[in-house]
């Protein structure tokens, strides 16, 4: 019985000081896998693949395919962000050993079954806040209110924000950053739950992810 215990032991030390996986990362800016360096990821993280939509109008205006490193609690849930007349799809998808590939990703299915919230609705260009008393009725999963914000520093500096209509998986993302030796992007998701919380201009912040990702690789 010595060597099950002891086995046991290790993954008893593993499981409380948290293991750390090596994973790939790599972003591809459209649906299709990419391939990139490895790189030894925080503790209690899964190696994801990432799948992002965004559409205006039932148009396609950009997609990206990411590799990286993210918490094991945010695996496997899909989400979606609203706001008038476009939409942002993420699907994700992990697996747990060093440099494994994830299964690609689905992205999740539209629901435009209206389940009676009501969130404001804004965008801002040059800030990270904005607030108008324009609302939209949120559909399906989607029972948050969110102000989204994003910050770019470097070659290339905005700031923006955005409130609308998300399913809770996104909002329990809270915030995520990336960056390189030339730029560095912080993006924050802050939610609620009650009524209230875009208006022209909202579609230039839908594109402010893929032309990060064209600045950064």
């Amino acid at each position: 019985m010595r060597l099950p215990l002891g086995i046991l032991s290790v993954l008893s030390a593993l499981a409380a000081t948290g293991y750390s996986l090596s994973c790939q990362t790599c972003v591809s800016t459209s649906s299709t896998p990419c391939q990139g360096p490895s790189i030894s990821c925080p503790a209690d993280n899964a190696c994801a693949a990432i799948n992002t939509l965004s559409t205006a109008y039932g148009v396609t205006l950009s997609e990206a395919y990411t590799l990286s490193c993210i918490p094991r609690i945010q695996c496997d849930k899909p989400g979606i962000i609203s706001i008038p007349d476009g939409k942002i799809k993420r699907g994700i998808s992990c697996c747990y050993t060093d440099n494994c590939t994830p299964p690609t990703p689905t992205l999740p299915a539209d629901n435009n079954t209206v389940n009676g919230l009501v969130c404001r609705t804004c965008a801002s260009a040059d800030s990270t806040w904005c607030y108008t008393s324009d609302t939209m009725q949120c559909k399906g999963d989607e029972n948050m209110c969110l102000l989204q914000t994003t910050e770019i520093k470097g070659s290339v500096s905005t700031k923006t924000a955005l409130r609308g209509c998300a399913t809770k998986s996104i909002c329990d993302i809270g915030s995520t950053s990336e960056s390189s030796p030339q730029i560095s992007m912080d993006v924050k998701f802050s939610c609620t739950s009650g009524s209230f919380g875009i208006h022209q201009g909202y579609l230039m912040l839908l594109l402010v992810p893929i032309a990060f990702i064209k600045i950064l690789y």
